[in-house]
């Protein structure tokens, strides 16, 4: 098989069919961006819920009154517990110090006495960081002897969680039908590049050309598209967020930054949303009566 030959005609498919290549160079190209703009909302979306997660800890509130051995008891009884990293204990006058610096009153000159509990702040591994392991690690903790209660920040995660998922699928959705948009298109440029050359590609097949030799430059010319519409749907995107970055804090452009592999990604998707629209028109039509 000629290599010269492959390229110039899986270039020449350009020549004559521009306004359909093009067609499906952008359809690419808006394919990938909108699947790239799903990757930055997905990647800095989990970010979020991360960092967040970190934050969530459970207070275990405990009965009064209580000894120094039963708060030292008790700790031990909460390490055990499956899921349990590590825990702090507060004090009574912690507490209150804790109060008068989140609320600016000193409680005990408020009530005369101090009515804050000493309690244990519960923090949890990565694992359990979520409604349904968090809430395992909740009720062991409430059966505790001494422990009058538990508070944790379940709605929080639970709002989180469910958020993620709906987002998650929403890009996915999107994501199929802009993809099958991209492959539906550039098989229709490549049916077409196929029709026009039917008599040409008859006569190749009555001299003895191999099927995959009259193949090849329709399969180039569909993952020629894919690049270009790659190379240009990651140009646009690495624009969009450096241009919107100008607009943010720097804290908050810590969430448009996608890492260098995402580009690489799109560049790839992009050349197999175009080989699998060719290889879908190739597959079909050569051969058949399109070009007898």
């Amino acid at each position: 098989m000629s290599l010269s030959y492959t390229i110039k005609e899986g270039f020449s498919g350009f020549a004559r069919a521009r306004l359909a290549a093009f067609t499906s160079v952008a359809t690419i190209t808006i394919s990938l961006l909108l699947l790239g703009i799903f990757f930055v909302v997905t990647i800095n979306t989990s970010r979020i819920v991360i960092l967040i997660k970190e934050k969530v800890e459970m207070e275990a509130f405990l009965q009064e009154p209580v000894t120094r051995q039963q708060i030292n008891e008790l700790r031990q009884s909460i390490l055990k517990i499956e899921g349990v990293e590590s825990v702090i204990f507060i004090s009574k006058e912690e507490a209150a110090a804790i109060f008068k610096k989140e609320f600016g009153e000193d409680i005990a000159s408020v009530l005369d006495f101090n009515p804050l509990p000493p309690s244990y702040k519960i923090f949890l591994k990565d694992d359990y960081k979520n409604s349904k392991n968090a809430n395992e690690v909740y009720a062991n903790i409430k059966t505790l002897k001494g422990v009058d209660d538990v508070i944790y920040r379940k709605d929080l995660i639970e709002f989180l969680e469910k958020r993620t998922r709906i987002i998650n699928l929403i890009g996915l959705i999107v994501g199929i039908i802009v993809g099958i948009s991209a492959i539906f298109l550039v098989s229709n440029t490549i049916r077409l590049a196929i029709y026009s050359k039917r008599k040409i590609i008859q006569t190749m097949k009555l001299v003895g050309a191999t099927r995959w030799f009259i193949r090849m430059p329709f399969l180039l010319e569909g993952i020629i598209q894919g690049v270009l519409g790659g190379i240009i749907s990651c140009l646009i995107l690495y624009s969009i967020l450096g241009i919107s970055s100008a607009w943010f804090t720097s804290e908050l452009k810590e969430f448009l930054k996608i890492d260098f592999h995402i580009y690489g990604l799109l560049f790839i998707l992009g050349i197999v949303l175009g080989f699998l629209g060719s290889i879908i028109s190739v597959r079909k039509f050569i051969g058949e009566s399109v070009i007898n």
